[in-house]
C-alpha cells in the first residue's frame, strides 16, 4: 500500500484562494455613443450659428443696412436669454398667463431643464454650443500637452462653487421681483431689446471684456470645461436639476477589470472607478466614461431600480425630442415668437446703446 504523501504544514497560510481571473469580452462598438453626440453637438452648433447670423442681419436692417430682402427675428436667440426665462417662467406661474414677448426664453429653459430632469444634464454636454467649444479646446490641449490640468481638491471645491453662488444670486434676483415687477421690465425699452444688448456687447466688445474671455479660452484648453465647471450658473441650474433624474451612470464591479479608463475619460473628474453608481451634479451624462469602457456590460447609463443599460441611442433621441418637442408645441400654440411689431424694433434698435439696465 502506497504511503501517503506528506504535507509541510509550514507552507499551509489562511489566506483566501486566489481571485478568480474576470472574463474579458471586448465591446464591439465602445465609441457609438459619442458618435451620436458629436453629431448632436455639430447640428445644435450650426444651427446656433444660422440663429446668431440671421439675428445679426435683423438688427442691422434695422440700422440702415440695405437688404434685398427682408430677415425675419428668430426666435430661437431666446435660449441665450436664461434670466428673462426665469422671469417669465415665474410670470406664467403667478398669473397662468403665457407672456407676449419673449415667449421662447421660458419655453427653452423649460426644455433644457426637462431634458436635465430626465436625462442628466445632457443639455450641457450634447447641446450647448458652449459647452462644445469649450469640450473641443480642452481636448486640442490635451493632444498638445499629453495631459490635462486641474487645481488642488481644496481649491477645485471652492472653485466649483462659485456657479452655484452666481446662479443664487440670479435666482434671488428673480425671487424678489412680484408680477407686475416682471412685466414692468420685459416690457421697458430695455426688456424689449434684451436680446439687441446682448448681441451688442458682443458687437462692441471692450478691452476688459476681451480680456476675460481670451483668459476663459485659455484656461479652458488646459482644464476640461473651464467655464462650464466654475462659473456657468446655467450649468449650475442644470446640475441641480439632474439630481433628480432617474438615469445613473453604473459600474458592476464583478465584472470591472479595474483598468481605471473611465475616470481618465471624465472630462469632470468623477471617481468613476471607485464608484457603484454616480449621482453627483457635477456629472455631465456626456457617457465618454462609458465609450472609453474596454469591457462589454460593465459600465453604462441605467435607470435606477431597473436592469441593463440604457442605450446610447435612447440617449440621443431622448435629447432630440424633448428639444423639439418643446419647441413644436409652444410653435403649435402660438407661445413662440415675441408679439413686437418692427415699427417698435425701427425705434428702439437705433437707440440700443442708450438704454441701460432698468
Amino acid at each position: 500500500m502506497a504511503a501517503a504523501p506528506v504535507v509541510d504544514s509550514s507552507k499551509q497560510t489562511a489566506t483566501t484562494p486566489p481571485k478568480a481571473k474576470k472574463a474579458f469580452l471586448k465591446r464591439l462598438d465602445p465609441q457609438r455613443s459619442q458618435r451620436y453626440r458629436r453629431g448632436i453637438q455639430v447640428g445644435f452648433a450650426l444651427l446656433n450659428l444660422w440663429i446668431g447670423v440671421e439675428f445679426y442681419l435683423f438688427v442691422r436692417q434695422f440700422e440702415g443696412l440695405s437688404l434685398p430682402f427682408r430677415v425675419s427675428r428668430p426666435a430661437g436667440v431666446e435660449g441665450w436669454l436664461p434670466i428673462m426665462g426665469l422671469m417669465q417662467t415665474k410670470y406664467t406661474v403667478l398669473t397662468g398667463e403665457v407672456p407676449a414677448l419673449h415667449p421662447a426664453a421660458m419655453v427653452l429653459i423649460l426644455s433644457f431643464i426637462a431634458m436635465s430632469l430626465l436625462l442628466r444634464r445632457s443639455f450641457c454636454s450634447w447641446l450647448c454650443p458652449v459647452g462644445t467649444l469649450s469640450e473641443y479646446l480642452w481636448k486640442l490641449g490635451r493632444r498638445i500637452t499629453r495631459r490635462t490640468f486641474f487645481p488642488p481638491r481644496w481649491l477645485d471645491i471652492g472653485l466649483r462653487s462659485l456657479k452655484y453662488i452666481l446662479l443664487g444670486l440670479f435666482l434671488y434676483a428673480v425671487a424678489s421681483l412680484s408680477a407686475d415687477g416682471i412685466a414692468a421690465f420685459v416690457h421697458s425699452p430695455y426688456g424689449i431689446i434684451s436680446d439687441v444688448k446682448m448681441l451688442n456687447f458682443f458687437r462692441y466688445l471692450g478691452t476688459t471684456g476681451a480680456i476675460v474671455i481670451v483668459l476663459l479660452t485659455v484656461m479652458s484648453v488646459f482644464t476640461p470645461n473651464f467655464w462650464c465647471r466654475y462659473l456657468c450658473p446655467y450649468g449650475a441650474l442644470m446640475g441641480l436639476a439632474s439630481l433628480l433624474s432617474p438615469l445613473r451612470i453604473q459600474r458592476v464591479p464583478d465584472k470591472c477589470i479595474d483598468c481605471a479608463k473611465c475616470a481618465k475619460a471624465c472630462p469632470s473628474a468623477l471617481p468613476v472607478d471607485q464608484l457603484v453608481q454616480i449621482r453627483s451634479a457635477e456629472c455631465l451624462g456626456c457617457m465618454e466614461c462609458v465609450a472609453s469602457c474596454p469591457v462589454e456590460d460593465v459600465l453604462g447609463m441605467q435607470v435606477i431600480r431597473t436592469r441593463g443599460f440604457f442605450r446610447p441611442e435612447w440617449m440621443a433621441a431622448g435629447v432630440v425630442a424633448i428639444f423639439l418637442g418643446f419647441v413644436v408645441a409652444a410653435k403649435l400654440s402660438g407661445h413662440w415668437d415675441s408679439a413686437i411689431p418692427d415699427h417698435v424694433y425701427q425705434q428702439l434698435i437705433p437707440l440700443a446703446n442708450q438704454f441701460g439696465h432698468p
